[in-house]
């Protein structure tokens, strides 16, 4: 859906700030701003700030801001354009109609439909845990060790032994029998009719981030097949792209997740206190699930079964949770078979002690890699040692990938000289290097490199909107086109813009930015950490080198890019260059 601009920015001048943010987090007023505990991560010192001249928040510690939208995508997940629904409901201000096809209707009211309907089968579920038929059930939870107020909290149910009793209860309630088909709760055949997709199970409700219903698991009582039971592909469930227990970890403060294989272990976890848990839904790990992951933590615990298929999943996630940017270590559980076991039997404490003493998942595939080799004999040593290396060469990143080989060589007693030259030959052979006759530059510093000079662009942005006087300094120096990368240079393009008009309203400029990955970002560049430097001497040497950095960096590009036979754009770039010697021998003053 499309909003003008005007009423996102109505929306956001209507919703201060620091009235929003003081329903979730204790504020307390410290000189112009409010501080108080930063709900991003975990601390104990106050460094979350929140602007009321800004209408913007930043924490010292995480480097978490943003406006009132941010914040909402952020602590509650929403989209950009949920955020702006809330808000909007939150002052009073009436929106548009969205798409009025009927087509784009139809698939908003199926949505909510479903919703609906999934929200009271969950009820009915939980009622009939708790009424006679229930009492199975109820006693398998029992014997499970979770307590009442568990129970409660996961909303667990039972579906009990008539085979079409939600049905029934639906279609009483006024559901259609294709609705509530839809949502997966019935299925059809020419022997039995219309029955139940769940009946005779502990029903374990699966929610979205935003704790709706959106489909249901069921562990059978019996011997019955499949022993666990998922709801199928929905308009609201996708099995691949959500987690069971998200909703409820995403408020954890702990900085990782431990990832489970089931709904009991998760449930046992959160019961023992460890809220940060979540499980996949009766699937592997997918690229999908771990993009999910990326927008709460860096790092994931595996902590899967203790048998061969577990260490398989955990062996088969570590990959692909690296492709996302994620770190992943290995729990181990061994003597028993999963956290629900172990907890039962040992305890929160010695859990948290496997946490502590986690694998990194690199180094754990190396472990399991090694049994399948003959390591007492020298063509098994070589033999694994090749594998390791090709193993090794999936990073690449160098720095990463030369810290592996070392850690690697370390703990298998080899020179790390030896397996560096066994990497470079392996890439040499499967065609992923060639030989070189002069040392080249590394793909990694050169990356570094490009950090560096973002890192000094956004910092030039956060000083611009600090100072309208530094912001006249830099002005003098820097255009817009000086930024590298689209999202720098709009942000810099509305930031100058904003200036000629005599206002600097870097809350606003947010606006501009709708879709998720794309607000963050642009959030990020007003919030770099900058360290703090003691003289006013200090202060402007370290301005004059960003300027100097950003500008230089800027023509180099320009540069590269340029046609040879310009020759007026190389005019034009040599007179920069010249400008560019000029600022050097300037002082640029921050009075």
């Amino acid at each position: 859906m499309y909003y003008s601009e005007e009423l996102i920015e109505e929306i956001r001048t209507r919703n201060d700030i620091v009235d929003v943010i003081s329903g979730y987090v204790r504020l307390q007023k410290k000189g112009s701003s409010y501080f108080g505990l930063c709900p991003f991560h975990n601390e104990k010192s106050p460094s979350f700030s929140v602007s009321r001249q800004k209408q913007m928040y930043y924490c010292f510690g995480c480097g978490a801001g943003g406006n009132v939208f941010t914040f909402l995508m952020e602590y509650e997940n929403y989209t950009f354009v949920e955020a702006v629904k809330y808000l909007a409901q939150r002052a009073g201000i009436e929106l548009p109609e969205e798409d009025n096809s009927k087509e784009a209707r139809q698939k908003a009211d199926l949505r909510s439909s479903i919703l609906e309907v999934n929200k009271l089968a969950a009820k009915y579920f939980y009622v009939q845990l708790k009424s006679e038929r229930g009492e199975q059930a109820y006693s398998y939870l029992k014997d499970r060790k979770l307590t009442d107020a568990t129970i409660t909290a996961f909303g667990l149910g039972y579906s009990n032994k008539f085979s079409n009793d939600l049905y029934k209860y639906l279609r009483g309630k006024g559901y259609s029998e294709e609705l509530i088909r839809q949502a997966g709760l019935i299925s059809t055949d020419e022997k039995s009719g219309v029955y139940d997709k769940f009946w005779n199970r502990v029903m374990f409700p699966i929610m979205d981030v935003n704790s709706r219903v959106i489909g249901f698991g069921g562990r059978v009582m019996g011997d019955a097949k499949p022993k666990y039971l998922n709801s199928p592909e929905t308009p609201v469930f996708d099995k691949s792209r959500n987690l069971y227990g998200l909703n409820r970890a995403r408020t954890s403060r702990k900085p990782y997740f431990l990832l489970c294989e089931g709904y009991m272990d998760v449930i046992s976890l959160h019961q023992a206190g460890f809220t940060n848990a979540v499980a996949s839904l009766g699937t592997a790990l997918t690229p999908g699930h771990a993009s999910l992951i990326k927008r709460y933590v860096k790092e994931v615990y595996l902590t899967y079964d203790s048998d061969e298929a577990g260490t398989r999943a955990a062996l088969r996630a570590v990959p692909i949770l690296r492709d996302a940017g994620i770190t992943a270590r290995v729990v181990r559980m061994d003597p028993y078979k999963d956290p629900d076991e172990f907890i039962k039997n040992l305890g929160a404490e010695e859990y948290e002690k496997r946490i502590s003493q986690a694998r990194n998942g690199f180094m754990f595939s190396i472990e399991m890699l090694e049994k399948d080799f003959d390591m007492g004999s020298p063509e098994g040593k070589t033999a694994f040692f090749r594998e390791t290396a090709k193993r090794l060469l999936e990073f690449e990143d160098e720095l990463e990938r030369n810290n592996y080989t070392e850690a690697v060589a370390s703990a298998y007693k080899i020179s790390r000289e030896s397996l560096e030259k066994l990497v470079a030959k392996t890439a040499v052979s499967a065609g992923m290097a060639r030989p070189v006759a002069r040392p080249k530059r590394a793909e990694g510093k050169e990356k570094s490199r490009e950090d560096g000079i973002l890192t000094s662009q956004k910092a030039l942005l956060t000083w611009m909107i600090d100072d309208i006087h530094l912001f006249d300094q830099i002005s003098r120096y820097i255009t817009p086109g000086d930024f590298t990368g689209e999202i720098y240079r709009k942000v810099a393009e509305l930031l100058y813009e904003q200036r000629k008009e005599g206002e600097l309203n870097p809350a606003k400029i947010l606006n501009h930015f709708t879709e998720e990955e794309e607000h963050r970002e642009a959030a990020s560049l007003f919030h770099t950490r900058i360290k703090e430097l003691k003289t006013k001497e200090e202060r402007e040497q370290a301005l004059k080198e960003t300027i100097l950095r950003v500008k230089s960096h800027s023509l180099d590009a320009q540069t590269m890019n340029l046609d040879p036979t310009d020759m007026e754009g190389l005019q034009r770039l040599m007179k920069e260059k010249q400008k560019l010697e000029d600022i050097r021998k300037l002082h640029i003053s921050i009075d």
